[in-house]
């Protein structure tokens, strides 16, 4: 069995394989406002590069506020990632009843991770058509979306590419060590086993079942929606990690290519190029914004030191709990769900179009020169 099947033995019981991966595009041909005055050369750091970012961020806050379309993005980006939740639950199903060759399963995987990246990377590509260059435009979402049609085979191929390239970073990052050793257990943050650690607690276990992840879903009476959740969303929930990285690694592709009309090859070219100028930039404006969705992700702690009961197996004997949340306790962690999942889907939102403002930094820098 490959390193990733040992992993999901020994937490699920089960084996599945990689995900997939996103292609970060997000910018547009001219912000609403610039967040950039007195651009020096090179992105390589100090105080007013981290500024730059996160005036960047700052700036796509107030552009979605203003241009309350774009919320079409966000609610769309969601529906995308519940499709891949759906799908991901699919294979799980797939390969619990049939002996796959590893070849199909791999096929299986490359498919759905692609459908995924195809649709994120469309929905890009309308978000960067639609922001208005003006300050005082107003954001016409499905019509630039449908206009980008125009540039389908380049989204294609990049799509192609940034699958293939989630599925060689998630076998690379699959085979990351588990320390048992408790002065290096905090190594296990970076690794595999943190997503079924957190899923196992509450409110993610609302009902504090100690089985959740060892024992299959359909038998002895437990339902099959335990193929979707966790099985599936914590295999989407890995997968958007993984395509986030891309995302923020690859930045200025699409825009290179929805707005400069540049081919698949001169997009991807350019946009490390760009990278180059402007990476300080963009690490300061994915700091900023990932520190948002952290901070509301963690008042997770805030309810469980609330409801004192957080990890099944910490109870003693392990796995037997006396007493499980009550309905109370349940409405609050599908409340703090629905709040992060807000949250996250809008910030992604904003971090596409402060993407599309660090891209028009470069275009200015590099012009000018």
């Amino acid at each position: 069995m490959t390193r990733v099947s040992e992993i999901a033995g020994h937490w699920l019981g089960l084996c599945r394989k990689p995900p997939a991966v996103h292609a970060l595009q997000t910018g547009i041909g001219i912000p609403p406002e610039s967040t950039y005055e007195g651009l020096p050369d090179g992105g390589g750091g100090g105080s007013g590069t981290i500024r730059r970012g996160i005036g960047a961020a700052i700036s796509g806050m107030r552009t979605l506020n203003r241009n309350r379309q774009l919320l079409w993005f966000t609610l769309l980006v969601g529906l995308v990632l519940a499709g891949n939740t759906l799908g991901q639950a699919a294979l799980f199903y797939i390969g619990h009843i049939m002996q796959q060759d590893i070849i199909v399963s791999y096929v299986l995987d490359f498919l759905l991770e692609f459908a995924t990246l195809f649709c994120l990377v469309f929905l890009v590509a309308g978000l960067v058509l639609s922001i208005p260059s003006k300050k005082e435009g107003s954001a016409l979402f499905f019509v630039e979306l449908a206009g980008a049609k125009k540039y389908l085979k380049a989204l294609f191929l990049w799509s192609v590419i940034l699958a293939l390239a989630g599925m060689l970073l998630f076998r690379i990052w699959s085979y990351f060590p588990v320390c048992h050793v408790s002065s290096c257990s905090w190594l296990n943050f970076f690794g595999p086993s943190i997503f079924p650690g957190i899923l196992n607690q509450f409110p993610f276990n609302l009902t504090m079942d100690p089985n959740i992840f060892t024992e299959v879903p359909g038998y002895g009476g437990r339902s099959l929606l335990l193929w979707i959740y966790p099985m599936g969303f914590m295999w989407a929930l890995i997968d958007s990690t993984i395509n986030l990285l891309l995302f923020i690694l690859t930045p200025f592709v699409v825009p290179l290519i929805v707005l400069e009309q540049k081919t698949f090859r001169e997009a991807v070219v350019g946009s490390f190029a760009r990278m180059k100028k402007t990476w300080a930039e963009v690490a300061a404006c994915a700091v900023f914004l990932g520190v948002i969705v952290s901070g509301v992700f963690l008042t997770y702690l805030l309810i469980q030191a609330a409801h004192g009961y957080n990890d099944p197996w910490m109870a003693w004997p392990p796995g037997m709990i006396s007493s499980h949340p009550t309905e109370a306790w349940i409405v609050l962690g599908l409340l703090y769900y629905l709040v992060v999942f807000i949250v996250a889907f809008v910030v992604a939102t904003v971090g596409g179009i402060a993407a599309l403002d660090l891209y028009t930094s470069a275009t200015i820098r590099e012009n000018g020169k």
